[in-house]
């Protein structure tokens, strides 16, 4: 941070010189004021580290990727932000989102020459940035909108004016035009110097730079929202059906395009990529229930369900086409829900107008009073648009969804998986609907950028890419072998160590399948590979009549007989699932057999058996009984750089959260370290459940009493252990899933548990650190010149496009078989250790390749895809608890640490330091 941050020296707003401090007194630390400079704390505060140098190992390749060059003409500029207050006449604050911007649109071209002629970068919501100062400090204005019951205009995201003339002209001679008065209030907040950019551009980031960069994000924003876009964070999609994709269920993916300004170590770069949100279907509020219930017509609807999913979504009404917000449903149906008409009777004596009140049905009403036909809504809940006090009813068929509404609820599997396949795009195909998005956007036009003298170029920018040699492995018999283009195979060959499956039975859960064929070929391909299975004890069918019990019910069942009959308890079970995905039965089974009876079990659900899927399911079953499917040659000779020397763990970290609907379900920590140093490829986990929602892992270090109950003191005794009792001197943190701005918690609030943890053990050892962090969710894609096909595995790239002053780089290390190759973006926050950056990215391209479950290398190091898989295996076990006492038991309503977060029943030490989780 600048030492006058917020305050510009040219102003002549410098700062007295401090009171001077008597000797005695120590200074207290005074709560981080967000523009004073730093103040030094007894324990210095770790920031990432500076990029020590450029890797130079691999094959030089030129490749494109989607940031576009912004030049801008001077950075002398100053933005100034304001807060914004909108309120109506009578001082209610506005709450209703969308109607901000047309709200400030409208004071823009009401008040355009008291405002200095000045253009807006408008949030939609409390923020508006203005290039140079508004005349006024203080800002009150009072704005008036016509017709504000139609909604949103095309401004705000659907298009508006296709009401019939006819309607209208009618509508306005029985009633005045309507309009609504507002309360603007712009005050001074902030003034952000552009030349903040150019700082950060040279590696000085700042609060300010955020800043600067967050307006210029608006300025996009604020572009795409007077097209009649809809915006999710920096995204935004237009209304255009050929964007579309139907995912069953009432619910379109809708494709457009993210837009944010990075810098970069070429200076400021545009990045644009293809972006997917998911949005209602539009159209008929009755068909949209029908698809996203799965029916067959309106009277098979569950209406509880619909009135939570129907719920604050937009519908116009025919035929006056105004548009309105759901509240809900009505308590009876349209032919019976009564409401108060008032009707007026010419003149009475004095010449007053007559009102007289009937009570009268919503169909009633609709059919004799307003002449309109209606088909099938007369034994249907109405849609309620009105205020909670004062209902408004419009008989369902009356009602259509407005396009561009998001749907949030989790997506199903099937819906997931259609996502994915209907919204891949191959390199060639992305490449033009980036161009064509660039040209269409037309940044040029918008008056803020020109203001800021801000222009964009329009082709994709070049850098320097190097392809990596892929790592030697080494598989049974003592035979080596590269793998070619990211992947290899087992055909005639034996696994590095192969296990021997004894005592073992099948349980199947009412999957049709010949088991006794799957269960001859399964052995012969075992034997293929060196793994010598012996015949299962038994196969456990379930009975017919627990199809229908409980998951829970089913899976004790199913311990009962296998109790009867099995003389001890056996050593791995193979289980049968009768759905591929998403079975009930998949948690409560992990749990009885992971934690109650510390059983290896690996869960099949098979269609179609070949070699290939049997192979697979080897894989796992010997990485599970602690056999090696394969190893890196240099683990072997032991040969990595730094790693092999020096005794060293490596851990990966993951949190994994609830879907968007199950809010109150706790998050799930895991972390997974390596043992039996110097092997890399061997791992064990520990999981914790903690908040929801929060994403830095609290139970690292957990000290009760002369103990230690956290995670990673369980790990480092298991690699003492594991590893000639020796204690790791080195440590190699991944970390996956924290965005930028939390690097910082990473470095001090994480890293120093796990230090904690460290001292706790044994005060006198200091290991030394190295932390990483993993990011998949990013945007940048790097694309060949003149080629269809993706970059080639091993692809890094730590040029141009990456920070100015941090250590990151971006690495493929995986073949993309389908759409485009998306790189894992690596930040090295500290490096205590001291590998070179050549070691460095050999290290995480290496670990690429241990992943014990497949014959790939993968997109991100094994430990982290280890640490996901164990949180999401884990998290099984307590998400059927959830189901059975309904979300509602927690309250629904959670903030950090106000209900105790519901603890994992911990894994059996028979299976604790297993790979359970491959």
């Amino acid at each position: 941070m600048e030492a006058h941050d917020g305050f510009d020296p040219g102003q002549g707003e410098d700062l007295p010189p401090p009171p001077p401090i008597p000797p005695n007194v120590v200074p207290i630390k005074a709560e981080s004021e967000r523009n004073s400079p730093p103040k030094k704390a007894s324990k210095t505060k770790r920031v990432p580290m500076p990029r020590p140098g450029l890797g130079r190992k691999g094959q030089p390749v030129p490749l494109y990727t989607n940031h576009f060059k912004v030049s801008v003409r001077s950075m002398d500029d100053n933005f100034y932000h304001y807060s914004v207050s909108l309120k109506y006449e009578d001082d209610r604050p506005v709450d209703g989102k969308g109607i901000g911007r047309r709200v400030i649109d409208k004071l823009h071209q009401t008040y355009d020459s008291e405002l200095g002629n000045k253009d807006f970068a408008y949030d939609g919501e409390k923020s508006l940035f203005t290039i140079g100062a508004l005349p006024q400090v203080n800002n009150e204005f009072t704005v008036v909108l016509e017709d504000i019951s139609s909604g949103r205009t095309a401004g705000n995201g659907s298009p508006g004016g296709n009401d019939s003339p006819g309607e209208n002209e009618r509508k306005r001679v029985r009633r005045p035009y309507q309009t609504k008065t507002f309360k603007v209030e712009l005050s001074f907040a902030a003034k952000i110097p552009m030349q903040a950019i150019s700082q950060a551009l040279r590696g000085h980031d700042s609060e300010n730079s955020q800043e600067a960069l967050r307006v210029l994000d608006i300025i996009l924003r604020q572009h795409s929202a007077k097209q009649g876009c809809l915006l999710v964070r920096q995204s935004f999609f237009r209304d255009n059906p050929s964007n579309y994709i139907d995912l069953g269920g009432g619910v379109l993916g809708c494709r457009g395009f993210h837009s944010s300004f990075r810098t970069t170590q070429s200076g400021l770069s545009l990045n644009i990529d293809v972006s997917t949100t998911m949005i209602v279907r539009p159209g008929p509020v009755v068909d949209f229930l029908i698809a996203n219930q799965k029916v067959n017509n309106p009277f098979q609807i569950d209406w509880a369900k619909a009135k939570r999913t129907l719920k604050n979504l937009r519908v116009k009404t025919s035929p006056s086409n105004t548009e309105y917000k759901i509240v809900g449903l009505s308590e009876r149906p349209c032919n019976e829900q009564m409401f108060t008409l008032k009707q007026r009777n010419g003149r009475d004596g004095n010449g007053d107008c007559e009102v007289n009140t009937v009570e009268i049905t919503v169909y009633d009403y609709f059919v004799k009073y307003r002449n309109i036909e209606l088909r099938y809504s007369a034994e249907l809940p109405c849609i309620n648009v009105g205020k909670p006090k004062r209902p408004t009813y419009f008989p369902i068929e009356l009602c259509s969804l407005v396009s561009l509404q998001r749907y949030t609820k989790a997506l199903s599997t099937l819906q997931r998986s259609s996502l994915v396949e209907k919204s891949r795009q191959k390199p060639q195909e992305r490449m033009g609907a980036l161009n064509d998005a660039l040209r269409h956007n037309n940044y040029d036009a918008e008056p803020m950028l020109r203001a800021c003298g801000i222009s964009i170029a329009p082709s994709f920018t070049q850098v320097e890419g190097r392809i990596l040699q892929p790592p030697k492995l080494k598989v049974g018999n003592g035979e080596d072998f590269f793998p070619r283009n990211g992947r290899w195979n087992f055909n005639n060959k034996k696994l590095n160590q192969p296990t021997t499956v004894d005592r073992w039975a099948v349980v199947n859960f009412s999957a049709r399948c010949d088991i006794r064929s799957l269960v001859r070929d399964l052995i012969k391909c075992g034997g293929m590979k060196g793994i010598s299975i012996e015949d299962p004890f038994d196969v456990f069918e379930e009975s017919p009549q627990m199809r229908r019990s409980p998951p829970t019910a089913r899976v004790e069942e199913m311990f009962e007989q296998i109790k009867n009959k099995l003389p001890g308890a056996p050593r791995f079970l193979l289980c049968l699932l009768p759905e591929r995905k998403n079975s009930d039965i998949y948690g409560p089974w992990k749990r009885k057999c992971l934690s109650e009876f510390g059983i290896v079990t690996q869960c099949i659900a098979p269609t179609r058996v070949n070699d290939q899927y049997l192979t697979n399911v080897l894989l796992k079953i010997n990485a599970k009984l602690g056999g090696m499917n394969s190893l890196l040659q240099v683990e072997h000779s032991p040969a990595i750089p730094l790693v092999s020397k020096i005794p060293t763990i490596i851990l990966g970290m993951d949190v994994s959260h609830g879907s968007p609907g199950q809010s109150d379900l706790p998050s799930i920590a895991a972390v997974v370290s390596s043992r039996q140093w110097p092997l890399i490829s061997r791992y064990r986990a520990a999981v914790r459940t903690q908040s929801p929602k929060v994403e830095m892992i609290d139970s690292l270090f957990k000290p009760s009493g002369n103990d230690d109950e956290g995670i990673v003191r369980e790990l480092l005794v298991d690699f003492y252990t594991s590893s000639q009792k020796r204690k790791p001197d080195q440590i190699v943190i991944f970390r996956d899933g924290v965005s930028e701005s939390q690097f910082n918690q990473v470095l001090n609030i994480e890293l120093d548990q796990i230090i904690e943890a460290c001292k706790f053990l044994d005060e006198q050892w200091s290991p030394k650190f190295t932390v990483i962090v993993a990011q998949k969710n990013h945007h940048t894609k790097f694309f060949q010149h003149g080629s269809p096909d993706n970059v080639a595995p091993g692809t890094v790239v730590d040029n141009k496009v990456c920070h100015p002053r941090n250590y990151d780089f971006y690495m493929c290390s995986h073949a993309g078989m389908i759409g485009t190759t998306r790189p894992t973006h690596y930040h090295v926050l500290l490096d205590e250790i001291g590998f070179s950056p050549d070691d460095l990215q050999e290290l995480v391209h290496s670990l690429s390749y241990v992943y014990q479950r497949s014959t790939t290398a993968i997109s991100v190091v094994a430990p982290i895809c280890y640490a996901h898989l164990a949180a999401a295996q884990v998290g099984q076990f307590i998400k059927f608890d959830d189901m059975s006492e309904t979300s509602s038991s927690h309250g629904g309503h959670t903030s950090a640490g106000s209900i105790p977060v519901p603890e994992l029943p911990r894994l059996h030490e028979k299976v604790s330091s297993s790979m359970f989780f491959c």
